[in-house]
């Protein structure tokens, strides 16, 4: 199975609930999009008459080519309709806990939904806390870094010898 299938599903799952996407979708009807999110292969959608996507040639050329990396996302293209997607992409939400209490009840789709929010927040968490160790043992142990706190000092230092120097300047003109 593609990862164009459940990508598809889900995209008109969400636009399926939202008819003021599709309507905004709608005015690029045969319109392709590109998602790009490396290492996955790139994905062409085609924008039906309804505002819902469909998979569209290979050969065929994108309106809008949409990167997706860590941390960011990045449009090309089509400007109007760059700022169509970024709008539905900023205002359109996926009620997760909803769609799964639909197939496993209430109880279990809320328990599901809070492991998923607690694996995520320690992702997270470690991550965080590995740049942080990281960054301390190029500063401390390895010395490639310097730590901001003597960053700072330097700095404080630099300004009052600079001021110093100014004060030495302006006594060596009076003596002229």
């Amino acid at each position: 199975m593609t990862l164009e299938i459940p990508v598809i599903a889900v995209l008109n799952r969400l636009l399926e609930k939202e008819p003021w996407a599709r309507e905004r979708l709608a005015a690029f009807s045969g319109a392709v999009v590109e998602l790009a999110a490396s290492p996955l292969p790139s994905l062409r959608l085609r924008i039906d008459e309804a505002g819902l996507v469909a998979s569209a040639p290979a050969a065929a050329q994108p309106a809008l080519v949409v990167s997706l990396r860590p941390g960011a996302v990045d449009l090309s293209g089509d400007e109007r309709l760059a700022e169509a997607v970024r709008e539905i992409a900023r205002n359109l939400r996926w009620d997760v806990e909803e769609d799964l209490s639909r197939l496993t009840g209430d109880v279990l789709a809320r328990r599901v939904a809070q492991a998923a929010r607690d694996f995520f927040a320690w992702q997270r968490d470690a991550a965080r806390r590995t740049a942080e160790g990281f960054a301390d043992y190029l500063a401390q142990e390895n010395r490639l870094l310097v730590a901001r706190a003597e960053l700072e000092a330097l700095a404080r230092s630099r300004e009052a010898l600079q001021r110093r120097i100014e004060d030495l300047e302006r006594r060596t003109r009076a003596l002229e």
